[in-house]
């Protein structure tokens, strides 16, 4: 795993999407996997802005709401739409979501990992870094699930989660989520890391040891990670 810092988001930003561009020069239907929040909106701005081509490409979502309807503009399948797929020449069909709406969680997430497998898993896997080292929606806990599976939110990230909301009360409780054993399962990971929030959970990501109650850490482990960190957080 190996971090590179840069002076700002901006900056970062335009450097994840060198290496998004990268991968799809090299391999133009590579499955992309792809993360919400604010964090990659500069990313997602800049892929836009360069006119890529996306007509071969398959993306898969790392997570969604649940339960959330498809049309609430808090969902993460509002969100891709608007912030990325209405924006490129990405098929509808290539663009893969964890389904909010279903109304068995379990068969839904069960029916998401054998649908990625079928693809042959994620090339290039995108991630945001929880405050408290969550990735997707695996929270830290005494144990983590392996694949896709339905997880309760944890109050710190509902908190963090509400300023997307009109309160904290409307931030749904529960999501479905790619486990660690998916996320794993792909070829590359780019982790994106910006603002001085971050800064505590960059420290234990680097300096401390592998554990349940950092989710992140888990990526030690992985054989292709590069973290992307602005100064902001890198100082704090």
């Amino acid at each position: 795993m190996k971090k590179i810092v840069f002076e700002s988001d901006v900056s970062l930003a335009s450097f994840a999407a060198d290496m998004v561009q990268k991968q799809i020069e090299s391999k133009p239907d590579s499955i992309l996997g792809l993360a919400t929040g604010s964090t990659p909106l500069g990313l997602y701005k800049e892929l836009i802005d360069r006119n890529l081509d996306f007509s071969k490409i398959t993306a898969f979502n790392l997570d969604e709401y649940y339960p959330i309807q498809k049309t609430d503009d808090q969902s993460y399948a509002y969100f891709m739409k608007e912030n990325l797929f209405k924006h490129i020449n990405i098929r509808p069909e290539h663009c893969f979501i964890p389904n909010g709406e279903a109304k068995d969680a379990d068969a839904e997430c069960k029916r998401y990992d054998e649908l990625l497998e079928a693809y042959g898993g994620v090339d290039l896997q995108i991630l945001g870094l929880g405050e408290n080292g969550h990735i997707g929606f695996n929270e830290p806990d005494e144990e983590l699930v392996a694949g896709t599976h339905k997880t309760a939110l944890t109050q710190s990230t509902i908190q963090a989660n509400a300023r997307f909301f009109e309160s904290a009360d409307q931030v749904p409780t529960a999501a479905l989520t790619m486990g660690m054993k998916t996320i794993f399962s792909a070829k590359k990971i780019i982790v994106l890391v910006t603002g001085k929030k971050k800064h505590d959970i960059i420290h234990r990501l680097f300096e401390k040891g592998i554990t349940t109650d950092n989710p992140a850490s888990l990526l030690q482990l992985h054989p292709d990670v590069t973290v992307l960190v602005d100064t902001a957080a890198e100082e704090g």
